[in-house]
């Protein structure tokens, strides 16, 4: 019995090393929150720092790109306060302008300066599932990021 208990906690010991998270104080394993980094819309991750994300989600059909700021493990949406950001995208040997607008929500309560998601259409996208393209510029929690390269859809990694 004693075994057992021993392997269960270095096992959960393990679990939790690897998140990069602790356990609560006095909470048990079984309760503990795993993560996986993983865009929870399937979409191109831009790492901002250590400590933020944008999700790029091209919708070809309506030629839309949507961008949702997201923390370092794309658990949890992040609402900035700018009105719109901006994409020059390199498409086809040219420089394409995207301005994103920030998109309200009554469902969750995001409007316009208080929202994690952008969105833009153009008719290029429609027919450009690949491009390289620079974050002009945004502001999450008063960190400013500007000039961010990334390419879609293979997206930036951390550095």
């Amino acid at each position: 019995m004693k075994a057992l208990l021993s392997v269960i906690l270095l096992g959960s010991a393990l679990i939790l090393a690897g998140c990069g998270r602790k356990a609560p104080e006095g909470a048990a394993a079984e309760t503990t929150h795993i993560h996986k980094d993983v865009p929870p819309h399937g979409g191109t991750v831009v790492a901002l720092g250590d400590d933020y994300n944008l999700e790029l989600v091209r919708d070809g059909d309506a030629g839309t790109l949507s961008a949702y700021v997201l923390d370092d493990e794309m658990e949890e949406f992040i609402r900035v306060r700018d009105p719109a950001i901006t994409i020059v995208a390199q498409a086809g040997g040219q420089d394409q302008t995207l301005v994103l607008a920030a998109v309200a929500n009554s469902a969750t309560g995001e409007t316009v300066g208080d929202t994690s998601l952008f969105q833009a259409q153009a008719d290029w996208l429609k027919s450009t599932p690949k491009f390289s393209g620079t974050l002009q510029r945004i502001t999450i929690r008063g960190t400013p990021f500007a000039t961010v390269h990334f390419d879609f859809p293979a997206g930036s990694a951390k550095e």
